[in-house]
């Protein structure tokens, strides 16, 4: 790939790009779409941001995963596997998300559990 990029004048992860575009999409996913970039609302609108902000408050582990602490790449992956959203968001995405509800991430909630209920 790096010889392809030298030939086209561009990068490898351009060469990478459009060779999955067309191992996916065919001969149209070698058309010129747009450079402007997807909007995050229409991945996580309103609702699916308020749903984001309860999952936020939950513990990690009632999902299913270790860790007591919720990190932005955690919760696109429990979105995405729990049906939220049709495509895995971007950390940028879920980030966006949480300040369109002005949520800081700085102020992260660590979960202690203890083994005995009592």
């Amino acid at each position: 790939m790096p010889r392809i990029a030298r030939q086209g004048g561009c990068s490898d992860h351009t060469v990478r790009t459009v060779v999955h575009a067309f191992n996916t999409q065919g001969v149209a996913g070698l058309q010129r779409g747009s450079s402007r970039p997807h909007p995050t609302r229409a991945r996580l609108g309103g609702e699916g941001a308020e749903r984001l902000q309860a999952l936020l408050h939950q513990s990690p582990r009632t999902c299913g995963h270790p860790p007591s602490l919720w990190t932005l790449e955690l919760a696109a992956a429990v979105r995405f596997a729990h049906g939220r959203t049709p495509q895995r968001v971007s950390r940028a995405a879920i980030r966006t998300a949480l300040r369109r509800l002005e949520v800081s991430g700085q102020r992260a909630q660590h979960w202690i559990t203890r083994p005995d209920p009592a």
